[in-house]
């Protein structure tokens, strides 16, 4: 990703897209999007990623972090631009602010959460990000680290434990 970023490498962006964008429709689709509004959406992540390239900031979150929740956001906008009424159908008047202290309240646990995910090990960071953001299932970490199944169960489950714990 640094490569993509300070140097705009097209052959390092080339790789990040085989990575990342079959995860990234697997995302897409297990979270409830018909194939092709996935395949269009993943598009216009890795899209993004190029774009965007200069705002990554290693310090802050992974690679597969910064992705996924590239993904995620892109996600949400497609959910909320399904969700529009016609225009004929739209209620007439001004629409009710949104709850600042719910926005403001949700913006602090994903702080949080990141700040817990930094504190992690990083064998222990690395498998979580698979697992919840990589949307692999334990075997296939497993396969693509060479790393005992069982060694993969325990990494995640101590992970969980101290994020539950940070969270708490």
């Amino acid at each position: 990703m640094l490569a993509i970023r300070d140097r705009q490498d097209r052959a390092a962006f080339a790789d990040l897209f085989r990575h990342f964008a079959p995860r990234v429709k697997a995302f897409l689709i297990k979270s409830g999007m018909s194939p092709a509004l996935a395949e269009e959406c993943a598009q216009d992540v890795m899209a993004t990623l190029w774009q965007k390239a200069h705002l990554f900031d290693p310090e802050r979150a992974s690679v597969a972090t910064w992705v996924f929740t590239i993904a995620r956001n892109r996600r949400i906008d497609a959910l909320r631009r399904a969700k529009r009424p016609e225009p004929e159908d739209l209620p007439w008047g001004p629409e009710p602010e949104p709850d600042q202290a719910d926005a403001f309240e949700m913006q602090q646990e994903t702080d949080r959460l990141g700040k817990a995910l930094a504190q992690l090990p990083e064998k222990q960071r690395a498998l979580i990000e698979r697992a919840y953001f990589g949307d692999l299932s334990h075997t296939e970490i497993a396969e693509e680290t060479g790393l005992p199944l069982g060694t993969i169960k325990s990494r995640i489950r101590l992970a969980l434990e101290k994020l539950r714990h940070h969270m708490s």
